[in-house]
């Protein structure tokens, strides 16, 4: 289970690839692509169907034995995009000695400095010309060679280093791409590489070349630690964990009355008011279709909500024994000590007692224990996907997620039997 999370993790540098392999898997299960363009048509028990939106987000449904209508659906939610850097247009910057640096824009909240001096690559899409203008082809790229660095500058000329230093997100950490050795390379050294990477697809020409959303990525392949091999050492835990968790439960878990929802969104990182995140009505608009082709009535969509229950799974702060004092004295979950219910006064979070008390049982069922996590109250804590998708689609549901350290570093730890935990009590929730 764990080398299967480990391989996902090191195939999804980016949420354009996350949500492919997430697919592909899917199809092997026998789902079925929705194209949102066309009439669902009749919609029966048993089916499966998978629906996608801008490459980065995709929603896959199992129909249960009962109608919508009577039996609701339970729905995991879990968000592909992690904090990094994206790679602005026109990103070539020459230097002296023809050393050229990439333009890049932080996307998310990344740790900045847990970036430097470690070889990076790049992963994305690329947007390729068809005759057809409104419908131009999208491919995959992940460069799975070290590509690039963003280099520290030395302690001789930076003594403060170790004492804490503000980092310029426009100065500090541009990457090193490499040095021109030939005239014809000047402006082409990432044109060029994107053509030779796409070229082991199929060759493409550089005028048809139009766009792309390329962003950074660690080239150092996610991996176990201690002295027990109980530690996991990967960027992208958050989210991508959980996402996988939710798909081997949703595929691992038999059929069932109840009508089951794996929903995995982007842009949770910057507030997800995008058209694939949890803020778009897009998921809304998908299930009452789906309700609608299955009962030829809107108003079994609403009875559907009603009974559905969400778990919005976006991992959660593990206590750190170097900084204690961070953490509330009674509420801090362990690495390795199972699922952590979130809760905040402030309503950043869905879970409420009642939430709270059936994933509880969920986890009890399925054999795992079962934490709680409340902010310190003197620390500012961040929200998550399931509030905002409740503004759209009024669920019951929980905020949980696996515990880890370094979040938003560029590689960060979890918890092998977490991870196992978790996926118990998804499949648990599902079955």
């Amino acid at each position: 289970m764990t080398n299967r999370l480990l391989k996902f993790l090191d195939a999804s540098p980016v949420n354009f690839l996350a949500v492919k392999n997430i697919v592909e898997e899917l199809e092997k299960a026998g789902y079925k692509r929705i194209d949102a363009r066309e009439p669902l048509g009749k919609v029966k028990a048993g089916d499966k169907r998978y629906v996608t939106k801008n490459d980065s987000s995709v929603f896959a449904f199992e129909m249960g034995k009962k109608p919508l209508a009577d039996a609701g659906f339970h729905m995991i939610c879990a968000h592909s995009d992690s904090p990094t850097f994206r790679i602005k247009p026109n990103a070539e910057m020459q230097c002296e000695g023809g050393m050229v640096k990439l333009n890049t824009e932080v996307y998310g909240g990344p740790i900045m400095s847990t970036w430097f001096d470690r070889p990076l690559t790049i992963a994305g899409r690329v947007i390729v010309r068809r005759k057809d203008a409104m419908n131009p082809e999208t491919r995959l790229i992940h460069v799975k060679r070290p590509l690039m660095q963003i280099s520290n500058l030395a302690i001789h000329f930076n003594r403060q280093v170790n004492d804490g230093v503000k980092l310029s997100k426009q100065k500090d950490v541009l990457p090193l791409l490499g040095i021109i050795t030939d005239e014809l390379e000047k402006g082409n050294l990432l044109m060029n590489v994107i053509l030779e990477e796409l070229g082991k697809q199929k060759k493409v020409k550089k005028d048809d070349i139009l766009d792309f959303d390329l962003y950074l990525a660690d080239t150092q392949p996610a991996c176990t630690f201690g002295v027990h091999d109980e530690l996991i050492s990967s960027g992208r835990l958050d989210d991508l964990s959980m996402c996988f968790a939710g798909l081997e439960a949703l595929l691992a878990s038999p059929k069932s009355d109840v009508t089951k929802v794996l929903a995995i969104f982007d842009n949770e990182e910057t507030g997800s008011q995008t058209k694939q995140g949890a803020g778009s009505p897009f998921l809304a608009s998908m299930l009452k279709r789906i309700a609608m082709a299955q009962s030829g009535s809107e108003e079994a969509f609403y009875q559907a909500v009603e009974r559905a229950f969400m778990i919005s799974a976006d991992n959660a702060h593990a206590w750190h024994p170097n900084y204690s004092e961070k953490y509330d004295p009674t509420n801090h979950p362990v690495l390795g000590g199972g699922p952590v219910i979130k809760f905040n006064a402030s309503q950043k979070y869905a879970s409420d007692a009642l939430s709270a008390g059936i994933f509880q049982e969920i986890c009890k069922k399925a054999g795992v224990p079962c934490q709680r996590f409340v902010n310190h109250s003197d620390v500012a804590g961040g929200s998550t996907l399931g509030n905002i998708l409740a503004s759209s689609i009024p669920l019951r549901g929980v905020d949980m997620g696996n515990a880890i350290l370094a979040m938003h570093s560029c590689r960060e730890t979890g918890s092998v039997a977490d991870h196992q935990y978790c996926v118990k009590a998804f499949t648990e929730f599902y079955r």
